[in-house]
């Protein structure tokens, strides 16, 4: 993925529908070609608000938003040479399948003789051409998520848009269909956007992942240094697990600093806000960053002492819930067979130790 290609750009775009309310506030955003990227976020965050005004459905109230440099701000949807996957997948009812996929193109004048190849081509992409005379009622969710997607790819956009297309499917079929879009992207080269409040769909099938939090993006990166680098305290409790302490900044010493919690732990994290000595802070710790000491002993310098509380079954690992003086509990990831949780009872306390890289301190 070359990084100068960029396709798509936002420039200063604001929204609002009151007048009053930014639903999106200042974006500037940069989408390259043939990226896949994910705009994540909570509901009401302005993810699919975005989506939208590159879809054409919603325009800016300030701003600007290009295709290929070229102003889209009052573009109609159909001449945007853009595809639109939909949540409840937008089938017409009266239409056969392939009448469906046809659509786009007697919407942009494609000679009849060139329609059929064209989708069938489609249908095989997604591997439903024997569905071709079948109605949409006919089908099940993730065959009509299929033909969904098939309409979208056809008329060959330069640009796939997705909201939250795999919502309505069960779980066993959203993961089959992640895999499904994500093999489907690398093949094709067609650059697709895609929003999700899932951060699980978000982190397996994208490049780079938008956070979207109060109409701001928090966060642009590649979903590794997301999870392992959240910029502030939203992104590290949004994406993924994460464990917060309470605590207050009493030295700083380079990009690390000693965080004193209430009950005297002293804790050394990396001082990821840059924050002074004196400042409140929170920091943030992946439950699998934080080892249990065998026995409770710790001699690590990093450690809380705590009390086990219960344990929580995940098939390849447990999760142990702690709790800690004067702070929320917390969950610690702990392999199948590991020492420390012989002879388990609730009660019991325990040391959890973790590296200081690991703990990210918040101002």
């Amino acid at each position: 993925m070359k990084h100068s290609d960029v396709i798509v750009s936002f420039r200063g775009v604001r929204k609002t529908y009151d007048g009053e309310t930014l639903v999106v506030k200042q974006l500037d955003l940069d989408i390259y070609q043939g990226e896949f990227l994910t705009l994540l976020g909570p509901s009401g965050s302005g993810k699919t608000t975005c989506l939208m005004m590159l879809a054409g459905f919603e325009f800016p109230t300030g701003g600007e938003i290009r295709l290929e440099g070229k102003l889209l701000n009052n573009v109609p949807p159909h001449k945007r040479d853009i595809g639109m996957v939909f949540q409840n997948y937008a089938l017409f009812p009266h239409m056969t399948v392939e009448q469906n996929v046809a659509y786009p193109l007697g919407v942009r004048k494609v000679p009849a003789g060139e329609r059929a190849a064209r989708v069938n081509d489609a249908l095989k992409m997604v591997r439903m051409e024997s569905f071709a005379k079948r109605y949409p009622a006919q089908l099940s969710g993730g065959q009509q998520q299929r033909i969904a997607l098939a309409r979208a790819l056809v008329f060959q956009p330069k640009l796939v848009l997705m909201d939250e297309p795999l919502g309505a499917l069960d779980k066993q079929l959203r993961e089959h269909m992640q895999y499904e879009l994500k093999s489907l992207h690398e093949k094709l080269g067609i650059t697709f956007v895609y929003v999700t409040h899932d951060q699980g769909e978000a982190l397996t099938m994208s490049d780079r992942v938008a956070v979207f939090d109060k109409g701001i993006v928090q966060q642009l990166d590649s979903v590794d240094r997301l999870y392992e680098s959240p910029c502030n305290e939203f992104v590290a409790s949004f994406i993924g697990d994460s464990n917060r302490l309470r605590g207050k900044i009493v030295s700083v010493e380079g990009e690390f600093c000693e965080i004193h919690l209430a009950d005297g732990t002293r804790l050394k994290g990396r001082n990821v806000a840059g924050a002074q000595a004196g400042a409140d802070a929170i920091a943030s710790i992946r439950p699998e960053r934080m080892k249990l000491a065998a026995h409770g002993a710790s001699n690590g310098a990093n450690a809380i002492a705590g009390e086990a509380r219960s344990l929580i079954y995940y098939g390849d690992h447990v999760r142990m819930r702690c709790g800690l003086p004067q702070q929320d509990e917390c969950f610690v990831k702990v392999p199948l067979g590991t020492e420390a949780l012989a002879g388990f009872a609730p009660g019991q306390p325990v040391a959890l130790e973790f590296a200081p890289e690991h703990l990210r301190v918040f101002a």
